[in-house]
Parts: structure tokens; sequence; C-alpha cells
């Protein structure tokens, strides 16, 4: 049984960004922050299956593509990376890419990352906050610039390049070829209300993702089965193991979030309630994933704010802050 807190990981990335309000209170200047990893607190525990990342672009990133299990497998590594985003604010042109816009032979796809004219082949589309996007493995893919997203994924950080807009990094030319899909992209999940409180937005072998938005002053139950995170997108609220005091209790803003195994998370919405992403390993989405509890008179332990807003006495209660450097 476990319930935590999710640590927070910096990753500074050349397209990345030095204002991450309101999502982290981390200073990124003179060294642009592209990317938060949420991790497990406990120290030594096991890998989970899924990553969740917070992303902020100032920059496009490169065209890339990832491999699929059976690839990666190939290569030693335990699994590919099917990922999903989660559009959380978006310049007025902000703009992601999927797939090419039309089919090409092997041969032909080798011959536009050599010239870099597949730039000009990958399919972009406009986005806007609370869009989702599914990226399968295998999908030709770019993030552009002015974007901040959640992204959820398999645990993987094995990227193919095929065109990185001038930079002196790598490219994975024939790595790509074999593992990209090299044409448009198949269809997007579509939504589907479960309850008042939960939005499913997809479900495929991996990972599911879902939409939880808690009316104000609720109380509710999340229950995990599987390995599940939950992160925070607005409002407040106060999380702790039930009928456990003993065990952590998190008053948890925007862009925090938990980790659940095997267990279960007391929520208590703040005043204005509060909407989440809750991400668990797939196939098929959880019977019941919230259980209703009651209203909230008060929240035990909760401190106050001004309008009666739930607050952590720090601002961003225990989430550990460390910065690193990644390649990817």
């Amino acid at each position: 049984m476990t319930l935590e807190l999710a640590g927070i990981r910096a990753v500074r990335k050349p397209w990345g960004g030095a204002d991450l309000s309101p999502w982290s209170p981390i200073d990124a200047a003179g060294s642009p922050v592209g990317e938060l990893w949420f991790e497990r607190a406990e120290t030594g525990a096991a890998a989970p299956a899924l990553l969740l990342k917070l992303l902020f672009t100032t920059e496009p990133l490169s065209v890339q593509v990832h491999p699929g299990d059976v690839f990666a497998q190939s290569m030693g590594l335990p699994n590919g990376k099917t990922e999903a985003w989660y559009i959380l604010s978006a310049a007025p042109d902000a703009k992601i890419a999927l797939g090419l816009k039309r089919a090409l032979t092997p041969v032909q796809l080798r011959a536009a990352i050599d010239d870099g004219t597949v730039s000009q082949l990958v399919q972009w589309r406009q986005v806007a906050k609370d869009d989702v996007v599914f990226v399968p493995a295998g999908t030709i893919h770019a993030i552009g610039a002015g974007l901040v997203l959640a992204e959820i994924q398999q645990r993987s950080d094995t990227t193919f390049r095929l065109f990185d807009y001038g930079r002196a990094r790598e490219l994975h030319a024939d790595a790509a070829v074999s593992v990209a899909c090299a044409g448009p992209a198949g269809p997007q999940p579509t939504a589907k209300r479960l309850s008042g409180e939960r939005t499913l937005l997809m479900a495929n072998p991996h990972f599911v993702v879902e939409r939880i938005s808690l009316p104000p002053r609720a109380q509710w139950t999340l229950r995990s089965e599987r390995e599940t995170w939950m992160l925070m997108l607005e409002g407040h609220a106060r999380v702790q193991a039930p009928f456990s005091p003993t065990r952590g209790a998190f008053d948890l803003d925007a862009g925090q979030a938990i980790f659940l195994e095997a267990d279960c998370a007391a929520i208590a919405a703040g005043d204005d309630g509060m909407t989440a992403l809750v991400a668990y390993v797939g196939p098929d989405p959880q019977r019941v994933l919230l259980e209703h509890s009651g209203e909230r008179r008060d929240v035990p332990g909760g401190d106050q704010a001004a309008g009666g807003r739930l607050q952590s006495s720090s601002g961003r209660p225990n989430a550990s802050l460390t910065a690193t450097e990644a390649a990817s």
C-alpha cells in the first residue's frame, strides 16, 4: 500500500522556459527548465511503469519518434514509449505536429531526414487549453513553442530525432526509419463521460487517463487498484490516507501530484472545488475509482487562506526539488 506526495525533478532543456508559474515555484532564470518529472518520494522504490511530466516550451522541440515495445526490447530495453499530452496552456498560435501529411516509403523518409525536408512534411495542428493528444509509439511528432502540457508516458527516454532546427545534437535516421509509421496519424480518442465527476480521456494497453472534477467542499475517496498518478490542475485539496492519522497528509495546489498503488486517498476539495488528471496502468478504466464521502465541514489540520481556500503552510509542501541536466 502506497500513498505519497510526488517529488519533482527539474530537467534543463535548450527549448525550456524561465517562468514556470503557476505550475512550479522553481526559479529557472538563466537556465531554462523544459521538463518537470514527478517521482516516487520513497528512496529506493522500484521505478513505476508510467512517467508523469510537465513540459514548458519557448522553442519547438525536435521532430522525433519513439520505438514500440518490440523494437525497444530488441535493443535490450524493457519497453517502448507511447505517450499522451494534456494541454495546460497554449499561446494563440501554439501548435503540435502529429504524423505526416502523406505516406512515405522508407527510402523517401530517409531522404527527407537527410536533406531536412521532413520538417515540411509533418502535419502541424493548432491546440488550445484542455486539448488531449494521443501519441502511439511509431508516430512522428513534435511539440511547438508557447505550450505548457502534462505528459503521461511509458517509462522510457528512448527518442530518435529526425530534425532538430540546427541544434548541434545527433539525429538517428536509421533507427527512426526502422520504427516510424511514415504517414498520417491515426484517429484521436474521443472523451467519454463516465460519471458526473469522471471523464475518460483515453484508454490503451499502456495507460488510462481521466479528468476528475470535484465540487466545492466535497469529500471523496480515490481508490487505486493499479499504479496511479493524480496531478492537480485547478483548485485546492487536502489529501490523506483514510483512517490513518499517522500517515502523511498533503495540501495540494495546481502543479503538484500524488502517487498511489493498491491504496486509497481521502480527498477534501477546497472552497473552489478541484480538477485533476488521473493516470493509471491500462488497459481498461477502473470500475470504482471515486467514491463519494460527503461534504466537508472543515479540513482537519488544513490552514485556511483568505477567502477560505485551502492552502499549505509553505505554499507547496514536501515536494523534493532537484535540478538536473538530461538529453533527449
